[in-house]
């Protein structure tokens, strides 16, 4: 039989054991953990198709704005290097928050072009010559529109919402038109007469969304025929294998998204008479930004396609954000984008 004595020494024991035991587990799940930590990167829901992927030509895994594809003149669908999903958001289970992940990045060259055309753009010539688009006094003068309504952001604190497919609600309150009733009531009380347009067009059915919205936009002409400006407010959507990017603007005191000017061509064959007059537009507003926020602006985008650009002088596609931002992210930029492109707006008034 064992004494008392020893039974305690034996006992002292086995809890030291125990106490290393634990200490061994701690350092080893410690260690797993900060091998496993990402710096910039955070848990995003997954899209219920593969991870997202560049497109078959293009360098990756540089963020960049994609392309998009039109076919059947305006009718096309929006491709920006994330394939668009069709099926609705599955159940979150603990694998799937460890497929994607959303990174920062801030992309430079405000005051530039990225030309995907085939056309020579004397950069310093149109900036001295500014933008050949009036604004009519009294009048409405700008409208602001969305071919994809349903694109969400990155859902975040008290901004959830039910999706109706990967980053896409019919919520107006949490999809890009909430974009754009911010940039409507600051471009209001700076004075500028503003129209906006709140329906969906790109749900239930996204291919159309580009024939419906521009029928829309021709719908508003008619009755406004003095409107000058039409911006084509959208979310970016940017990531390569299994990473989503959200951009970051680096300005002081606020944590907002970048924001991207896109102008169409006729490079595509399309008829498209206005895009030089448009381009002036973009770089006039482009310059005005980049001038109080220089790190807001991605550099100004100029396509092959139309994208509805040739109904008036004064068209633009507005990129807000990427899908990897949230809505917060979004509305400060717009904020921000506001702040200096209205002053710039009224200007062109005559």
């Amino acid at each position: 039989m064992i004494d008392i004595g020893t039974a305690k020494k034996l006992a002292a024991l086995g809890m030291a054991l125990m106490c290393l035991y634990l200490l061994f587990m701690g350092r080893v799940q410690k260690t797993a953990v900060e091998a496993g930590r990402m710096k910039n990167v955070e848990i995003v829901v997954p899209s219920p198709s593969p991870a997202p992927v560049m497109e078959e030509n293009s360098p990756a895994p540089v963020p960049d704005t994609g392309s998009r594809t039109e076919a059947a003149g305006e009718a096309g669908s929006l491709s920006l290097n994330v394939p668009e999903e069709s099926s609705p958001t599955p159940a979150l289970t603990e694998e799937d928050r460890n497929l994607d992940q959303i990174q920062e990045t801030t992309i430079t060259g405000g005051l530039s072009i990225k030309n995907e055309t085939s056309y020579d753009i004397d950069l310093s010539g149109m900036l001295a010559a500014g933008s050949q688009v009036k604004l009519p006094a009294g009048e409405p003068q700008i409208l602001i529109i969305h071919t994809h309504s349903s694109e969400a952001y990155t859902p975040a604190g008290l901004d959830r919402y039910e999706a109706s497919d990967t980053n896409r609600t019919e919520d107006t309150d949490y999809n890009i038109v909430r974009i754009g009733d911010e940039l409507t009531a600051l471009f209001q009380q700076a004075g500028l007469n503003v129209i906006h347009d709140r329906e969906i067009y790109d749900y239930p059915s996204y291919t159309g969304s580009y024939e419906r919205s521009g029928a829309a936009v021709q719908s508003y002409l008619e009755q406004y025929p003095n409107i000058a400006v039409v911006l084509d407010i959208h979310r970016d959507a940017l990531g390569a294998n299994g990473v989503v990017y959200k951009t970051m603007a680096e300005e002081s005191g606020v944590c907002a998204s970048q924001v991207m000017l896109l102008v169409g061509t006729d490079d595509s064959g399309l008829y498209h008479p206005n895009w030089r007059s448009n381009l002036s537009l973009a770089l006039y507003l482009q310059n005005a930004v980049s001038a109080v926020h220089p790190t807001l602006m991605r550099p100004v985008a100029l396509v092959q396609q139309r994208y509805n650009q040739h109904l008036t002088g004064g068209s633009l596609i507005l990129e807000v954000g990427s899908s990897g931002n949230t809505l917060q992210e979004a509305l400060a930029a717009i904020r921000l984008f506001a702040d200096a492109a209205a002053p710039a707006l009224l200007a062109l008034t005559s």
